[in-house]
């Protein structure tokens, strides 16, 4: 674990880092506001394509040669696509380069997996606990470094995020060792590791069933957040890359605080199927609280209310991972993270209008939070299906 946990940390710090400055470098390349929404949406929109189709990939061959190489090779790609991201000289190399960057980055699933293989189903709630603190620490310390360096200059960050991709690329080199045995390695093939074959794998476990629609619901509320977070409150509040580095800190410390401290204990309270639920009506509220707020200190309110909120992921990548076998996980793991990934790709397609017609409102009319009261929605339809789900699970455990 402490392996591991390190090499997600510095992977999150690097890809924390341009965070923040991400949608001011596409600005550099279009004229207005309303052009900056639609031409951020592209971007995110070709990363998100990228990874829907090469996470499934990466997956099962992490399944056929173990996670350290597959874990060499996210990294490898990452370094890279940082120091591209920051020579672009145009709009058009910027989505070529993202796209590159989408189809090598399935480090999350590879890492999820490698959890996996070292820990016994009994624990992993708590493990995938740790590793999302590393998540939070890493946007902790990534979006204000990413914020303060974009003060200095737009192209730094994606400098600096680039050089700890290689730092970890040559951690995970000398020290990083391999957790799937030969003896539990299965051969890939090319058309089980399609994403669309995977997915429908999953969909047929009858453990996951309507599971599968809460991580879509909650992946896409997750990715309208992400993708709406800096316009919206440069829009709303006239925040600059610092402030909004900062306020992506806060996030990460709620997450590190209570995925890191508090996760094991509310565990010991409500079984995991609870904890999810409570956490799924706490990110509903969240959500349409943030669309709805005037002042920009009231986002940071919200975040600190949210704590159940944040136990969602660990929960449900614990439900998801018990219900495979020892020998599938990578592929598993590495199907959501391809749901994931999906509904990274049609984020845009909802974020990028709703922020575009909000671009230029007045900054207090209520109409702004629109992205987030979409968000809302989206994860009131995750709360349906996950009762749904565990609802049914009772009845045939009583059957």
């Amino acid at each position: 674990m402490p392996f591991v946990m390190l090499t997600v940390l510095i992977d999150m710090i690097s890809i924390g880092l341009i965070i923040p400055v991400l949608p001011p470098l596409v600005g550099h390349f279009t004229q207005s506001q309303h052009d900056q929404a639609f031409w951020y949406g592209c971007v995110v929109f070709a990363f998100g394509v990228a990874n829907f189709f090469g996470s499934p990939i990466l997956g099962a061959l992490s399944d056929a040669f173990g996670r350290r190489p597959v874990l060499l090779l996210g990294f490898c790609g990452l370094g890279l696509n940082f120091f591209a991201t920051a020579m672009a000289n145009s709009i058009w190399v910027l989505i070529i380069v993202r796209l590159f960057g989408g189809a090598m980055q399935a480090n999350q699933a590879v890492a999820n997996a490698y959890v996996a293989d070292i820990t016994p189903p009994e624990l992993r709630a708590k493990r995938f606990g740790m590793l999302g603190a590393m998540f939070g620490i890493g946007f902790i310390i990534g979006p204000v470094m990413g914020g303060l360096l974009g003060k200095i200059d737009l192209q730094l960050p994606f400098y600096v995020a680039g050089s700890l991709a290689m730092v970890n690329l040559l951690y995970g080199f000398f020290v990083l060792p391999e957790s799937l045995p030969a003896e539990r390695r299965r051969g890939f093939v090319w058309r089980k590791a399609t994403p669309l074959t995977s997915l429908g794998k999953l969909a047929r476990m009858p453990e996951i069933g309507r599971l599968l629609a809460v991580v879509g619901f909650a992946g896409l509320a997750q990715f309208v957040l992400y993708s709406s977070w800096v316009l919206y409150t440069t829009f709303r509040f006239g925040w600059q890359s610092e402030q909004n580095g900062w306020s992506l800190a806060a996030v990460g410390i709620m997450s590190v605080i209570v995925q890191g401290f508090l996760l094991g204990r509310f565990l010991k309270w409500f079984s995991p199927q609870r904890l999810a639920v409570a956490g799924l009506v706490s990110s509903t509220l969240a959500y349409f609280a943030w669309g709805a707020i005037t002042e920009g200190w009231m986002m940071y309110a919200v975040i600190f209310a949210n704590v159940l909120g944040y136990t969602c992921a660990a929960t449900f990548q614990s439900i998801i991972s018990g219900a495979a076998a020892a020998d599938h996980q990578g592929q598993t793991l590495g199907a959501v993270s391809s749901l994931n990934s999906l509904m990274a790709v049609i984020a845009p397609l909802f974020s990028t209008p709703l922020l575009a017609a909000a671009a230029d409102l007045p900054r207090g009319d209520w109409r702004m939070g629109m992205p987030f009261y979409f968000c809302a929605l989206l994860q009131a339809g995750a709360l349906v299906f996950a009762c749904l789900h565990f609802r049914r699970a009772q009845q045939v455990a009583a059957a």
